[in-house]
């Protein structure tokens, strides 16, 4: 796999530029020192210091994957990201869908747009942000954390970016060979709050459930004290923490 890599000092948002930029190549990645309008899940906005952490995108052409099976990309990013991460520090794990979290506090997002045509997908683009050496946190995010915090040191951007790609690699590999149960088995074994009750919230108010696991098409189950199966598209609910 040869990645086309772009760093840019400045930009508004590298996915969006990966979106303008021509499909010349299968694996291209952008790297960004700093976004003006980085943007995480929905209306989220992704904070960060200038030259602190890793902004960057990926772009792929995954047209192997069939659209109602796309999520297996997500999962598969979200082990790369993981697997870099716990070279570092115990405690990673990834919160549905593809956030991923130290303990109980957030150390990466990621954006994924997927765009269709005659119903196979055409391109795939991960947005990615990874809390590195900022060591203050100043929006309103309930729960940042980076690896400077963590680990009391600087480490370099670079080096995380690195690992990143390599573990993307590997999980790609997987996704082409169609080993989708595989990928799926780890996501579920890395999943933050896999066992136990824990407090949620949805359009009806909070409740506790366990997790049950999550479809293929992404959506979360969770089953409440009831014994009753909840099942939940993104944004549909919300992790008390």
């Amino acid at each position: 796999m040869e990645w086309n890599i772009i760093h840019l000092e400045e930009t508004d948002s590298t996915n969006r530029y990966l979106r303008e930029l021509p499909a010349n190549d299968d694996f291209i990645a952008v790297t960004a020192d700093y976004q003006t309008a980085g943007r995480g899940q929905g209306s989220n906005s992704w904070e960060s210091e200038r030259g602190k952490n890793l902004l960057f995108s990926l772009r792929i052409r995954p047209t192997m994957v069939a659209p109602a099976q796309q999520f297996v990309l997500s999962m598969a990013g979200a082990l790369a990201l993981k697997s870099a991460l716990d070279s570092y520090i115990d405690g990673i794990t990834l919160k549905w869908p593809n956030d991923v979290y130290w303990n109980d506090r957030k150390i990466s997002g990621t954006l994924i747009e997927t765009s269709v045509a005659d119903n196979m997908l055409k391109t795939c683009i991960f947005g990615i942000g990874i809390n590195i050496n900022q060591e203050q946190f100043l929006s309103d995010a309930p729960n940042p954390v980076s690896l400077r915090q963590i680990l009391g040191r600087e480490i370099p951007v670079e080096e995380v970016f690195k690992k990143v790609l390599e573990g993307f690699e590997k999980e790609y590999l997987c996704v082409e060979r169609g080993d989708y149960d595989d990928i799926s088995t780890r996501y579920h074994q890395a999943l933050y709050r896999r066992t136990g009750f824990h407090r949620y919230s949805d359009k009806d108010g909070a409740f506790d459930a366990e997790i049950v696991g999550v479809r293929p098409t992404g959506h979360l189950h969770l089953r409440d004290r009831h014994g009753e199966t909840r099942e939940y598209a993104f944004k549909e609910v919300t992790y008390i923490i």
